[in-house]
């Protein structure tokens, strides 16, 4: 048993869907919940991103250590510009 409490608009829009299907608001809410959780499950991650996992070189180690550097500099060269 979950409670859940809604905000006065999406309620009254869940009570008025609800009386449109002609189901009571519980019914409408479980119906709600489960297709999300059915949607939300079905899509992982890897499912999504499989024809890309893997296609894409980093370029070797240290890079990002060298893209923090140079950012460094940036910041640098601008505060001595002002």
């Amino acid at each position: 048993m979950r409670s859940v409490r809604l905000e006065p608009a999406l309620d009254e829009r869940v009570r008025r869907a609800a009386a449109a299907e002609g189901s009571s608001v519980s019914d409408f809410l479980r119906r709600a919940a489960a297709e999300r959780a059915d949607r939300t499950l079905a899509h992982r991650n890897s499912d999504r991103l499989g024809d890309v996992i893997g296609s894409v070189r980093g370029g070797g180690a240290g890079r990002a250590r060298d893209s923090g550097a140079a950012f460094g500099e940036l910041l640098a060269e601008r505060r001595t510009k002002r």
